[in-house]
C-alpha cells in the first residue's frame, strides 16, 4: 500500500517541472509565429555550415588569423548602412516583405562562395565580398523579424517567445556547426556552401505563406520618414539610459569576450585538430545556450530584468577567462563554452523583453535595428579585436584579457546606471 498521501505528491511536481522547462504556449497559439520560427530554424542550421566554412576557407587562404578577424569588419560596415537606411522603412512598409528580400540576399550570397569554390581558388575580395552581402541581408532579415514577433504573440507571451527563439537560433548552433565542421574536413567547402542555399528554400516558403504584416502607424507623426526616422529613433533613445545599457552591456560582451575568429587557429595549434574542432568549438557555445533555452521556464518570473542581464554577462566574463585559462584540454574549453553560451542566451533574453516592452510600435523597426547592429555587429567587431590581438601577442592573451575586460565593464556599467539593477516592467526605461 503506498503511503497516506503519497499519490498526491507526484503530480503536484509535474507543474513545478513545467514551470522551469521550457513554454511553448507561443507555437501553439500563432500559426504566423510557427512558421517564422520553423522557417528561421532551417535557415539558421544552414547559416551556421556556412559560418564555419567561411572561417576555415578565410584561414586556409590567408594562414593569418588577422585575415580571419578582419571578416568581422567587412561584415560591420554594411550592417552599419542596413540598420541606419533600411531601419525606418520596416515602421512603414510590409514587414513580410522585407523579409522576403532578405531572405533572398541570403541565398545569392551563399550562391556566391559555392560559385567561388567550384570555380577554383576564389580571391579573398569575392569571399570579403559575399560575407558583407550576407552581413548585410541578415542585419535586415533579424530586425523584420524581431520586429514583427510583438504582433505574432500576446504581451504575456513575449518573454516565452523570445526564449523559443533563441532557443532555435541556439539549436541550430549546435548541430550547424558540428556537421559544418565534419562536411568542410570530410566532403569540402562546396558541399557546406550547397546545403545553405538548399536551406533558404525552406526558409522562403515559410515567409511566403505569412499573413501581411504592416506596422501599426496609428498616432505616428506624417513627416517620420528617411533620414529623419532615423534622427527620430535616435531622439527616443535620449535619456533613456535603462533602455541604452541594454545595447551597451551587450556591446561590451561581444567586442571583448567573443574569441571566435580564434576558433580557426586555436583548433591547429592549441588542440591539435582540424576543421571538426572548429565545429565543436562554435557548438560549444549553442549548446550552452540552447540547455539554458530549456530551462528558461522561470525568465517569466523575473521582475528585475536589469539585474539579471548584469550577473548573466558577468558569468560570460568569467567562462571566457576560463576558457582562455584552459589550454590543450578540450572538454574543459568545451565546457567554459557552455556555460558562457548559457549565460549569453538568458542575457539575450532580458534585453529583447525589456526592449519590446517599451518601445511603441511606430519606433520597434528602428530600435529593433539598433538592436540588431548591436548583437550581430557588436561579434564582428570582436572578430577583429580578438583576431588583431591575437596577432599582436598571442591567443591566449586575447581571450583572456577579454574576459576580464567584459567584466570590468559590466562593473562600470552597473555603477554607472543604478537604475539599470533595479529596473521592474512598468518602470521608466
Amino acid at each position: 500500500m503506498p503511503a497516506e498521501g503519497g499519490p498526491a505528491r507526484r503530480p503536484a511536481r509535474i507543474p513545478a517541472l513545467r514551470r522551469l522547462v521550457v513554454d511553448l504556449t507561443p507555437l501553439r497559439v500563432s500559426r504566423d509565429f510557427r512558421l517564422l520560427w520553423g522557417g528561421e530554424l532551417v535557415s539558421q542550421f544552414g547559416s551556421q555550415i556556412m559560418l564555419v566554412a567561411l572561417f576555415v576557407q578565410v584561414y586556409e587562404l590567408t594562414g593569418s588569423v588577422a585575415a580571419v578577424g578582419l571578416i568581422g569588419l567587412v561584415q560591420f560596415v554594411p550592417m552599419v548602412l542596413v540598420a541606419l537606411g533600411v531601419g525606418p522603412q520596416i515602421d512603414l512598409r510590409d514587414r513580410r516583405v522585407l523579409l522576403l528580400g532578405a531572405e533572398v540576399g541570403l541565398a545569392l550570397a551563399s550562391v556566391v562562395l559555392l560559385g567561388g569554390v567550384i570555380a577554383g581558388d576564389p580571391p579573398l575580395v569575392l569571399v570579403y565580398g559575399a560575407a558583407a552581402l550576407n552581413a548585410a541581408s541578415a542585419s535586415l532579415s533579424l530586425a523584420a523579424r524581431a520586429a514583427m514577433t510583438p504582433n505574432l504573440v500576446p504581451a504575456g507571451q513575449l518573454a516565452q517567445a523570445s526564449a523559443l527563439n533563441h532557443l532555435m537560433w541556439n539549436a541550430a548552433g549546435v548541430l550547424g556547426p558540428a556537421v559544418g565542421g565534419v562536411i568542410v574536413g570530410r566532403a569540402g567547402l562546396a558541399w557546406a556552401y550547397g546545403i545553405d542555399v538548399a536551406s533558404y528554400a525552406v526558409a522562403l516558403g515559410c515567409v511566403f505563406a505569412l499573413r501581411p504584416q504592416r506596422p501599426d502607424r496609428t498616432g505616428a507623426d506624417p513627416g517620420d520618414r528617411g533620414w529623419q526616422a532615423v534622427l527620430n529613433g535616435f531622439r527616443y533613445l535620449r535619456g533613456k539610459r535603462v533602455l541604452q545599457s541594454t545595447f551597451t552591456i551587450d556591446l561590451v560582451a561581444m567586442i571583448f569576450g567573443m574569441p571566435r575568429a580564434l576558433f580557426p587557429v586555436l583548433a591547429v595549434e592549441q588542440f591539435g585538430r582540424g576543421p571538426e574542432a572548429v565545429g565543436w568549438l562554435f557548438s560549444a557555445i549553442a549548446l550552452g545556450a540552447t540547455l539554458g533555452g530549456l530551462g528558461s521556464g522561470w525568465v517569466g518570473r523575473v521582475r528585475h530584468h536589469g539585474r539579471a542581464i548584469l550577473i548573466a554577462v558577468s558569468v560570460w566574463g568569467l567562462a571566457i577567462v576560463g576558457f582562455g585559462l584552459s589550454g590543450d584540454r578540450l572538454p574543459v574549453a568545451f565546457a567554459c563554452l557552455a556555460v558562457a553560451g548559457a549565460a549569453d542566451m538568458i542575457s539575450a533574453v532580458f534585453r529583447g523583453t525589456l526592449q519590446q516592452l517599451v518601445v511603441p510600435d511606430a519606433l520597434r523597426g528602428r530600435l529593433v535595428s539598433f538592436n540588431v547592429l548591436v548583437v550581430a555587429g557588436g561579434p564582428r567587431i570582436g572578430d577583429a579585436e580578438a583576431g588583431f590581438v591575437a596577432a599582436a601577442f598571442s591567443p591566449t592573451v586575447s581571450v583572456v584579457s577579454g574576459g576580464l575586460l567584459c567584466l570590468a565593464g559590466v562593473a562600470f556599467i552597473a555603477a554607472a546606471v543604478p537604475a539599470f539593477s533595479r529596473w521592474t516592467p512598468g518602470d521608466p526605461a
